[in-house]
């Protein structure tokens, strides 16, 4: 039996894969996203979509960190939460969704928290850019102060729960944001334990929104955690949502935005060149 040829095979050709993207950007700066390393560090709801984003840009390599596992509570905003997921690592599921977007990139999903621990063995390879999306306020801290004492760019994510619109998403000097709680909570850290200035600008692009946080609703009953979720294999010893003192709602467009807001920064950072290093001031 002859197997009839696939009339779109050409449609595979990986050079007209990123053609639209070729077009925007130009020879030069395409061949310099294939030529670029970026790390996402957070594969949540903000941190699968800045890697979607950065994976359809052309960029050659992609490093992807997260400890946890996909959740049913996920579902919501992140791209890798989908049926038949729940419980498998969210780095390395997001990881093999990347490689169907782009065969000739080199995704690596690394299972792994991010921290003064582990920092070492996971900045070993070093990237080019750096996608800080952690929700735990002692590690992001640890990340931005890393990065700018390697002068290591990066684009820092803030808090993106309790928001419903994506319109306010903004990129500005992590030291002139406002309204966030986790903004604030990592500037304060950031100015007594790492030197920070304790006005002004930090040299640190960061996502942000001019919204204010809404006031989350009472759970609903049947997806009350129990204790010691998260699920479905029970206490996790990071982020469990018992330890959370507020769980904020969320909205996948909300947190796409800012996903897109990190993704566009790495870009447009890796397309121009020699720009700022963190902790220089414009």
């Amino acid at each position: 039996m002859t197997v009839p040829e696939n009339p779109f095979a050409q449609m595979e050709d990986p050079e007209r894969r990123f053609d639209r993207m070729a077009r925007l950007v130009g020879p030069d700066a395409i061949a310099r996203l294939k030529a670029s390393h970026v790390m996402v560090i957070g594969c949540g709801g903000v941190g699968s979509w800045a890697a979607e984003a950065v994976a359809r840009a052309a960029v050659g390599r992609i490093t992807l960190i997260d400890f946890d596992t996909v959740c049913i509570r996920n579902f919501n905003r992140q791209l890798q939460a989908l049926s038949g997921m729940i419980g498998k690592p969210k780095a390395p599921l997001l990881a093999e969704r990347l490689r169907l977007i782009n065969p000739e990139a080199r995704v690596d999903g690394i299972a792994n928290y991010f921290n003064d621990t582990t920092c070492a063995a996971l900045m070993k390879e070093r990237p080019d850019f750096v996608i800080d999306a952690i929700d735990h306020v002692t590690s992001k801290c640890f990340l931005i102060n890393y990065c700018r004492a390697t002068k290591l760019p990066l684009i820092v994510s803030t808090g993106s729960g309790g928001r419903l619109d994506p319109t306010q998403v903004r990129v500005m000097d992590l030291g002139r944001t406002e309204i966030d709680p986790l903004a604030r909570a990592v500037r304060q850290i950031l100015r007594e334990k790492y030197n920070f200035p304790k006005k002004g600008d930090f040299g640190i692009q960061a996502a942000c929104t001019l919204e204010l946080p809404l006031k989350p609703h009472e759970a609903l009953e049947q997806t009350d955690c129990k204790a010691g979720c998260l699920c479905p294999q029970g206490e996790n010893e990071f982020q469990s949502c018992t330890k959370k003192s507020v769980v904020m709602g969320t909205a996948g467009f909300v947190t796409g935005a800012f996903g897109m807001a990190c993704a566009a920064a790495a870009v447009k950072h890796l397309c121009a060149g020699p720009a700022p290093l963190p902790g220089q001031v414009n």
